[in-house]
């Protein structure tokens, strides 16, 4: 695989990751990913082992108020034919399209077991 598949491949996670996010769809939000993930926020270091918390664990960081997200000016920071890494703005929105919270986080994209998923991510999140 070229840098430039393994760029467009990074950029098709990120779009999966959000539509599943937003449909609330568990399973096609776990195939996102790779398990174990890893999330930096600040300074807190979080660890899911497998899928089965991970995204009752995300509704309990959005709040209650929260109703879609979107990812924004995704810039390519690095990448190599298994790994990529990418700069994303992510914005989490009310049902009203109030935008809740607005911050960068770094995702590391990786090609392992056939399959291209986010293994890690370190944000400047509140929570």
């Amino acid at each position: 695989m070229t840098e430039h598949q393994a760029i467009d491949a990074a950029h098709q996670v990120m779009d999966a990751h959000i539509r599943a996010l937003n449909s609330r769809d568990q399973a096609a939000l776990a195939s996102t990913l790779h398990f174990p993930h890893v999330r930096l926020s600040g300074t807190r270091l979080k660890v899911w082992e497998t899928e089965e918390t991970y995204f009752a664990d995300f509704l309990a960081r959005a709040g209650g108020d929260w109703h879609h997200s979107s990812f924004e000016d995704i810039r390519l920071v690095r990448a190599a034919p298994d790994k990529v890494h990418l700069d994303a703005e992510i914005r989490r929105f009310t049902v009203d399209g109030r935008l809740i919270t607005s911050f960068r986080s770094l995702w590391v994209i990786t090609h392992e077991n056939g399959r291209w998923a986010a293994k890690m991510r370190s944000s400047f999140a509140a929570a």
